[in-house]
């Protein structure tokens, strides 16, 4: 039960340090919030689904990349360590500047940037919201970059059915809360975030992501 604590927990992380940074997606959401809450929800739902999708296909496929790759287990998790790595430092470049719009265009890990940074007054009903914000957030190669390299680098410890469906829960309900948390709180915040705030959900977040390069080099070859 312990292992399946921890393998939630892990998953949970996960989730966050590719939701955290409030890039093009979470300001989309949050202006979906100011106009209609049914459709923000939908929306948020949507963006948590895909991290769901990316985060399944990677656990199933990841453990088999590691099974091939038998032998050299320390370099390949050397190789995620690094890609990891990358993704989080350059997240956290991003966070340097004042304005932090310039890292949101270039599509940080929850989404790519839309034409004009807003997606319209008529948007549709909640299910052609979620269908719309479902296709932003899957055109994002970044999540699944990211996805794919911390499942290979934990190849064997998502072996089991059981610890990868926790993984891939605990992915899917970290997301969610946090897509759900930024609707709730657009009536509070405004269709506009200010750069300060912005630009420490990047350092939170990819912070995160730089923590789980750390962890998955460790011990060293």
């Amino acid at each position: 039960m312990s292992e399946m604590w921890t393998t939630a927990v892990a998953g949970a992380a996960a989730g966050l340090g590719v939701a955290v940074p409030l890039g093009a997606m979470g300001v989309l959401l949050i202006q979906e919030g100011m106009r209609d809450r049914r459709n923000a929800i939908a929306a948020a739902a949507a963006v948590a689904v895909v991290d769901l999708a990316y985060a399944a296909v990677a656990t199933a496929l990841g453990p088999l990349v590691a099974s091939a790759l038998s032998g050299v287990e320390a370099w390949v998790r050397l190789v995620s360590a690094a890609v990891l790595m990358v993704i989080a430092l350059r997240g956290l470049w991003a966070s340097r500047s004042a304005g932090a719009e310039a890292g949101a265009a270039d599509g940080p890990a929850d989404g790519p940037a839309a034409p004009g940074g807003d997606t319209g007054g008529d948007t549709g009903g909640p299910a052609r919201t979620f269908a719309r914000f479902a296709a932003l957030t899957l055109v994002n190669p970044t999540t699944a970059l990211y996805f794919a390299a911390l499942t290979t680098a934990q190849g064997a410890a998502l072996r089991g059915g059981a610890a990868g469906t926790v993984f891939v829960a605990g992915v899917f309900a970290a997301s969610l809360v946090w897509q759900q948390l930024l609707v709730a709180a657009s009536g509070f915040t405004g269709a506009r975030i200010g750069a300060r705030a912005r630009a420490w959900t990047f350092r939170v977040g990819f912070g995160l992501v730089a923590v789980y390069a750390v962890k998955v080099a460790l011990p060293l070859p």
